[in-house]
């Protein structure tokens, strides 16, 4: 496929916008619902859609009828620490998208471990700014490769589970470089990502769908070219955003822009040049995912991955995700490898396996491994085949009957009985020690 030369496009798109009223251009900046946005067929823009991930590409249900590769978590895709590794996935990604009709996928999420308690950071790639900027810049350059524009987000210092949508984050400009913007300027500058979503939170006092670094930073800085939108529901006002450089409100149809936004133009408080730059970059979103008529995408769509291959590569990410540390001795032998001894007399049940984090980025997988009988007793004699493992969802295709949640000896007064899937796990007693070693938390 031959594809224009930019300088066309961009000639192209502000063709088309010239020919869009005042009504027609505020429109498209707030969705058509809560996952699509406006379609405008007197310039050939057709809909487009979004949806959640990281973990997988939940698309515009949210039940079994619709199920997802569901990738390991994206800590887990941190701890492997191969850039190369979550590129194919990210391509795996799009694939999974163009299977379901998904323009924009609403990830990577590059906020920072910074305390325990985050609900939310399985979503996340780590504590560490440039690990999780390097591991964000490849996902975003896999699922962009196949056509499916990224979403990084949010923007930013959006780290704190306590009053998610509305603390104030106060923090000092070089500890804001340095930490919480970090992950997000290489993931702008070197994979070019298409889109960017604004947080909930302020950050010194200024929330973040008004925040000058909207314009200042992320555009005039960094150079981004794409589309600023919101997280859900957090625009909260007319001017101040619109003029802060957030381009698209989401969801739809209705927000604090619309008519408002029209108002605030013709009254001079908003300019229409900066309701222009919104659309073009909404126009530019739409030529790159091949949304609009006339205009070839940016690459070609991802093709389809079969099922063997999904559930090989889910296997192989998610066992690179599993770092031993330190494998401790007992009694004078190391915890690891597992043997028939060490698990004898300890059954371990796992009837409902943690397969994926709560929140907006759950996603349906398409199957569920459950334990077998021998598994059950918390472990086979022998090591698990390599890429067993709790994160990919469709090792079911492959016919592996590993367990699919880690087992923790977990002790009661008169019992001993078994918990899956419980962090940290209660040290060991002497008399206890033979029970199985902790596994990765799932």
């Amino acid at each position: 496929m031959r594809r224009p030369s930019t300088e066309g496009v961009e000639a192209t798109l502000r063709e088309r916008l010239a020919t869009l009223s005042l009504e027609q251009k505020v429109r498209l900046l707030t969705g058509a619902d809560f996952w699509s946005l406006w379609p405008e067929p007197a310039i050939g823009l057709r809909r487009l859609v979004l949806s959640d991930g990281p973990a997988g590409v939940r698309g515009e249900r949210w039940d079994e009828r619709d199920p997802s590769a569901n990738v390991p978590s994206p800590t887990a895709l941190a701890a492997s620490w191969d850039e190369a590794r979550v590129e194919r996935l990210g391509r795996l990604l799009a694939a999974e998208a163009r299977r379901k009709g998904v323009d924009v996928l609403l990830a990577p999420t590059v906020n920072l471990h910074r305390s325990p308690y985050g609900g939310r950071h399985f979503e996340c790639f780590s504590e560490d700014p440039l690990l999780t900027a390097r591991i964000g810049v490849a996902y975003a350059r896999g699922l962009q490769a196949g056509g499916v524009a990224a979403t990084v987000k949010h923007f930013v210092a959006n780290d704190s589970e306590t009053d998610r949508f509305t603390v104030d984050v106060r923090v000092d400009e070089r500890a804001l470089r340095e930490r919480y913007l970090a992950p997000f300027e290489p993931i702008v500058r070197e994979a070019g990502v298409w889109a960017v979503m604004a947080a909930y939170n302020s950050v010194n006092g200024t929330t973040a769908t008004e925040h000058p670094m909207l314009g200042e930073v992320l555009k005039d800085q960094w150079g981004f070219d794409g589309v600023v939108m919101s997280d859900w529901y957090a625009a909260r006002s007319t001017e101040p955003a619109a003029n802060a450089g957030l381009d698209l409100v989401m969801p739809g149809p209705s927000g604090p822009w619309g008519d408002r936004l029209i108002a605030a133009v013709r009254g001079g408080r908003v300019s229409e040049a900066a309701v222009d730059d919104k659309v073009l970059r909404l126009l530019r979103l739409a030529a790159r995912v091949g949304a609009l008529e006339g205009i070839d995408p940016a690459v070609a769509p991802a093709e389809p991955w079969s099922e063997a291959v999904i559930a090989a590569e889910l296997r192989e990410g998610a066992a690179a995700g599993f770092v031993l540390l330190r494998n401790a001795e007992v009694d004078g032998a190391s915890l690891l490898p597992w043997s028939a001894r060490r698990c004898e007399g300890w059954p371990c049940s796992a009837p409902t396996p943690r397969w994926r984090g709560p929140s907006a980025a759950a996603a349906p997988p398409s199957s569920r491994p459950t334990p077998s009988p021998r598994s059950r007793a918390c472990g086979p004699p022998s090591a698990p085949p390599r890429g067993s493992t709790t994160s990919g969802a469709r090792a079911a295709a492959t016919g592996s009957r590993w367990p699919p949640s880690p087992c923790f000896a977990s002790r009661t007064a008169t019992t001993r009985e078994s918990r899956c899937g419980s962090w940290p796990p209660t040290a060991p007693s002497a008399d206890e020690r033979s029970a199985p070693a902790p596994r990765s938390p799932g």
